[in-house]
């Protein structure tokens, strides 16, 4: 009936670096900007419709450059706003719903320095778990408490509509929607991961269960 694409946005300078990000809002590294050809590759033949993201520079470059790549306009606009486009053009509606989780004080600091000070397991949990905040910032849980709210009261209205629809995000974020597609148990998403420039591709029947998944 429909497709479901998240993507992760491509690596930032805060990737490069190794330091935590959340909120904070920092460029494509060049390594990043110099991916998109071989992301955007990988849904050339997929028809898109409609492009979820947020604020963060990361996630609208990420998704200026992918479409860009498959000759596509990106146009921005609120989640309420239509908008008449021109052929070529996507509309792209910005929420900071799909915002980062929230890293609290850690953020800015160096992953390994942050291991070596509070140890390898808490570390872990607070990048990982459910449940689990950084200090001052945000759990999984958190995340999923703002961006799941936003997916079915706008993103599955669409999709049921049968568009095609493009997210991209940032990892809690795409985490968090992750987890309520695939009905994935609290305990086992501290396993679930994606890589910068990382794409999930769901095939949704009518009812917006998954039929197929595809991992690239």
């Amino acid at each position: 009936m429909a497709k479901l694409i998240l993507l992760r946005h491509l690596q930032s300078q805060w990737n490069k670096e190794n330091l935590f990000s959340g909120w904070t809002d920092v460029p494509l590294s060049a390594e990043g900007v110099e991916s998109a050809p071989s992301t955007a590759q990988k849904m050339s033949g997929e028809k898109i419709d409609e492009v979820f993201t947020s604020p963060l520079s990361r996630n609208k470059n990420t998704t200026f450059l992918v479409l860009e790549n498959l000759g596509k306009k990106a146009f921005f606009l609120a989640p309420a706003e239509k908008a008449d486009l021109a052929t070529n053009s996507l509309p792209v509606y910005i929420t900071d719903t799909l915002n980062e989780r929230s890293y609290g004080l850690l953020e800015g600091m160096n992953k390994g320095e942050v291991k070596k000070e509070f140890g390898e397991e808490r570390t872990y949990q607070w990048r990982r778990a459910w449940d689990v905040p950084p200090p001052e910032g945000e759990s999984l849980k958190d995340v999923c408490d703002r961006a799941v709210p936003f997916y079915q009261n706008f993103i599955e209205p669409e999709l049921k509509a049968g568009k095609n629809v493009l997210v991209v995000a940032s990892h809690n974020s795409l985490r968090a929607l992750a987890k309520y597609i695939e009905n994935i148990p609290n305990e086992e998403i501290i396993n679930y991961e994606i890589p910068f420039g990382g794409m999930t591709i769901y095939d949704l029947d009518e009812n917006l269960k998954v039929k197929n998944k595809e991992v690239c």
